[in-house]
């Protein structure tokens, strides 16, 4: 395998599909990634047997071949390197020559055979929706996604199909995110799949740019054609809860608020909160919320913000963090806060819109 190309147009591919190149390995050939030359383009493919990235560039082909090389050295090469540089990548025996100006650099490599890649994913069917509406979507919901919980089918994200409609949601058990986008044109079928917490964040971060993508759901992954780079992450093969159960339908109580009077509120009381529970108490009256927090030291804050309300007092406890995230996801000027009773959930969106929705628990304090 031989090629020569401009020092960007290696570096590019390469930071696309970087991000799954885990630091410490189970397999030696994980730390690598996979270079394939054919037809006057160059592929670079990254996996941690989860996700799989694999981004493409042109380039001037001497000779066609693949072959391993570690990811992370080569990154650091190919940035060190001068801009706008000719670099000519070439195998030599063993190794793999890199050789730019008065540069040589020779590195390790792995047989092509011993990389793992994920050729077929038997599609089920393929949707297409527009980039920046898919990442909205996951950048709206991503952040309820639980970490590590032995229930795995909550490390990940369910995406669910139905009709013109993309849905996201994200629980960890405590909290509930749900956000909806429409799809480009209808989808043949309804489908319910859940992505894993890393593929939710690759896909986030390689969404990006102008047009649409192609997401192709099959029985056991899920892969997204956007521009020049291929995601493909498995799935993860679990039920995930009934959340339309956790959504309260009709709360009794509606408490509209300026959205960012009452985040910096939050924010302010926060600080002198346990820093271990992060909890506080928000007592409920005639247009007007109340917000105090205190902690072991004996430290004590309190906040009060101007409302629109009219009910009965309530006084319930919550986890401010998460207040805190689905106040910064929601859009506009106003939020709409519903209660029913010190015991129940929290239902947080903005007036007049059913597109992002959010459930906080309630905490005892």
């Amino acid at each position: 395998m031989k090629l020569i190309a401009e020092r960007e147009k290696l570096l590019a591919p390469l930071q696309a599909v970087i991000g799954v190149v885990e630091r410490r390995q189970t397999m030696p050939v994980l730390a690598n990634v996979l270079l394939g030359v054919h037809d006057g383009r160059i592929s670079i493919t990254a996996t941690d047997l989860e996700v799989e990235l694999v981004a493409a560039a042109e380039v001037s082909m001497v000779e066609a071949g693949d072959i391993t090389v570690p990811g992370r050295k080569l990154l650091d090469i190919l940035r060190a390197l001068p801009e706008k540089i000719s670099v000519s990548v070439g195998v030599e025996g063993e190794k793999i020559v890199i050789k730019a100006g008065r540069s040589r650099f020779s590195l390790s490599t792995l047989p092509a055979t011993e990389f793992p890649v994920i050729d077929d994913i038997h599609a089920e069917q393929t949707v297409r929706i527009e980039r920046a509406t898919l990442s909205r979507l996951l950048e709206k919901t991503h952040f309820s996604m639980a970490q590590q919980d032995v229930r795995y089918y909550l490390n990940g994200m369910l995406l669910e199909i139905d009709g013109e409609i993309l849905r996201g949601v994200a629980t960890d058990g405590h909290r509930l995110a749900l956000s909806e986008a429409p799809l480009a044109e209808k989808a043949k079928s309804s489908q319910q799949v859940i992505v894993p917490r890393k593929g939710v964040l690759e896909l986030q971060r390689i969404l990006t740019g102008e047009g649409h993508c192609e997401v192709a759901i099959g029985t056991n992954h899920i892969r997204a054609n956007i521009g020049d780079v291929r995601f493909t992450s498995k799935l993860i093969d679990g039920r995930f809860p009934e959340y339309s159960r956790v959504i309260p339908a009709a709360p009794a109580t509606a408490i509209k608020a300026d959205r960012d009077a009452l985040r910096q509120a939050l924010q302010r009381t926060a600080i002198l909160s346990n820093e271990k529970y992060r909890g506080i108490r928000i007592t409920v009256k005639k247009n007007v919320i109340s917000v105090q927090a205190h902690n072991p030291e004996q430290e004590e804050a309190e906040e009060e913000v101007e409302v629109g309300y009219d009910g009965i007092d309530l006084e319930v406890g919550f986890n401010v963090n998460y207040l805190l995230d689905a106040l910064a996801a929601i859009d506009g000027v106003e939020v709409e806060l519903g209660l029913t009773d010190s015991n129940s959930s929290c239902l947080i969106r903005s007036p007049g819109t059913g597109g992002s929705r959010y459930v906080v628990m309630p905490m005892r304090l």
